[in-house]
């Protein structure tokens, strides 16, 4: 990956306080001191101590994880080996749309903090506040959806006290976390290098396997396609269901929204993340849905139902003739595991505690807390105790409560999207209202003007109403049907709160000035007073676009060769990151 980072020795940079009142952002509302600033007593700022070394590593396999080595099983259980690729294929190129839509307003403003920031800026204040607590509860839902997955995972050894490892790994995730997050960061380089090497040895071994080089010494090709049922399983309610399942592999690209403030020289760099990285992901998708639907039947024993679910991974290896690798393989899907539980972690907690030191706050002030090495404690806390719903596995089964579970994340991943979608087309009008061209942005993808944003908001809408299809036709069935639609009303009511509560308090308040407001993001210069349109939404022609504009710099040198020396230890260094 192409980004370098100046994260060493940093801290968060503090929003700049008006003297004595904060504003609602988007509304005339003076808020009191007491309700929004967090205490002096206590440290509210985050350490930015991750390395160039980590951040690269962590944003290739990021994505890389209990989705594509254990999600993929249930993907080709429910939907077949057609419907799954179509989809997988289909998700990638949403979200591939969608990356580049917030490319280019990451690029512009580089601010530190979640894509949510976007949307409360160009979008709609009470909408932001709703979907920067679903996306804390999308990772928070995740530790316990890779917990769980960690039980799936176990099986394959034993069946007994499965839920012990659960425990286990949640005690080593919040230890780490707890520590420094240079703890983390070295914990998951190590991991993320594993899961890549991993995927390639599965690349390789999977097109072996397929032309004959198996246990039975035939040759596969598409013949597991044309086995009864395949290649599409379930008929339109199985393809429907495998769109969810996808979303839940391909979530995390998003949080490219978030590193940007710690990317040196975003202008330059940011583009490189976006179009090489994702395109590094997608083909290690592709290329291993395609393998797994050619390799492993759909019909295949406990390849995902109520009580276990089995990583084709393991499967593969299994054809492979070796139960030695096979073996291997699934400590290596467990560690895989184990990082998507730690990045989870890490990510929830740093939105909990950025809803908290906000202006105006969007979460209790004791979660804005940090130790004195920038720890966030409480938020850590809170963030970790959503994963005690993964201990439910012995009342309905882990295979169960994992695909409840990663039908909640993916909807969460969806709306997450559809979000970016919505910011990208009030940021782009507002840019050409006042205008400005597309060509003095920083960076953009031409050939998504002007039909990006429509296209993500519509295909990411019709895609989270037509997912649930399984759940209602032919026989409706409760829970399922809640997994797949609950964060809809959430999200409404949250946004209808919010704008309930901005309202109140413009009522209540005698007057307001634009010159006490204060920038959402992290800016020295106040943005022009937002005049609000109907339902919230924020005025385009009005909101300041100069505010956290990015201001080039001058190119520098790679921290890579400093980090691990020169001359043949350097030269390896860069061999390794070239092929990875």
């Amino acid at each position: 990956m192409a980004t370098h980072l100046n994260t060493s020795q940093l801290s968060s940079p503090t929003i700049p306080r008006a003297p004595t009142t904060d504003y609602d952002y988007g509304t005339n509302a003076a808020l009191s001191e007491d309700d929004e600033r967090p205490s002096a007593r206590h440290s509210t700022r985050l350490k930015r101590e991750l390395s160039a070394r980590q951040v690269q590593m962590i944003a290739i396999a990021g994505t890389i994880g209990t989705g594509l080595f254990l999600g993929t099983g249930k993907s080709l259980a429910q939907g077949g080996p057609a419907s799954m690729l179509i989809c997988y294929g289909i998700i990638g190129f949403i979200v591939y749309v969608t990356l580049l839509l917030l490319g280019e307003m990451a690029t512009q403003y580089p601010v530190a903090g979640s894509f949510n920031a976007y949307t409360t800026r160009f979008f709609s204040p009470g909408y932001g506040f709703a979907l920067g607590w679903n996306y804390w509860f999308n990772d928070a839902v995740s530790v316990a959806s890779d917990l769980t997955a960690a039980q799936l995972v176990l099986q394959y050894w034993t069946d007994s006290n499965a839920w012990v490892v659960s425990v286990v790994f949640w005690a080593f995730l919040v230890g780490v976390n707890a520590v420094h997050v240079r703890a983390y960061g070295e914990l998951e380089y190590w991991l993320s290098s594993l899961k890549v090497v991993t995927v390639i040895l599965f690349i390789i071994v999977g097109t072996f396997v397929n032309v004959g080089y198996n246990t039975e010494a035939r040759v596969i090709g598409f013949q597991n396609w044309n086995i009864p049922g395949a290649p599409f399983v379930g008929g339109f309610g199985g393809f429907a269901k495998v769109f969810v399942t996808a979303s839940y592999a391909f979530g995390g690209t998003e949080s490219l929204g978030i590193t940007a403030g710690e990317t040196r020289n975003p202008s330059k760099n940011m583009p490189r993340v976006v179009k090489l990285v994702f395109w590094r992901i997608l083909t290690f998708y592709i290329l291993t849905i395609l393998l797994i639907g050619l390799n492993v039947p759909w019909d295949y024993p406990n390849l995902s139902n109520r009580s276990t679910t089995t990583s084709p991974f393991t499967i593969v290896f299994q054809l492979a003739g070796s139960k030695l690798a096979a073996s291997f393989m699934n400590s290596v899907i467990l560690t895989s595991v184990l990082s998507a539980g730690n990045h989870a972690l890490f990510a929830g907690t740093r939105v909990l505690h950025g809803l908290a030191v906000t202006s105006p706050r969007q979460a209790p002030e004791i979660f804005s807390r940090t130790t004195s090495s920038g720890i966030p404690i409480p938020a850590l806390l809170m963030t970790s105790s959503i994963s005690a719903i993964c201990f439910l596995t012995s009342f309905v089964g882990s295979g169960e409560l994992w695909g409840w579970l990663q039908n909640i994340v993916g909807v969460s991943n969806q709306i997450a999207w559809l979000s970016i979608g919505l910011s990208s087309w009030r940021f782009r009008k507002a840019w050409l209202n006042q205008g400005r061209t597309k060509e003095q942005l920083k960076f953009h993808a031409s050939w998504t003007w002007p039909w990006g944003p429509p296209f993500v908001i519509i295909a990411v809408a019709i895609l989270i109403l037509a997912q649930g299809w399984s759940s209602l036709i032919p026989v409706f069935k409760p829970l399922e049907f809640v997994s797949f639609y609950i964060e809809i009303p959430i999200i409404i009511f949250m946004t209808a709160l919010w704008i309930l509560r901005s309202h109140r308090l413009r009522a209540s308040s005698a007057t307001g000035s634009a010159g006490d407001r204060e920038p959402l993001l992290s800016g020295s210069k106040p943005p022009m007073l937002h005049r609000r349109a109907k339902f919230d939404l924020v005025d385009v022609d009005a909101v300041d676009l100069s505010v956290d504009e990015h201001e080039d710099e001058e190119e520098e040198g790679s921290d890579l060769g400093r980090e691990k020396g020169r001359g043949l230890s350097g030269l390896l260094w860069k061999v390794y990151y070239w092929l990875v």
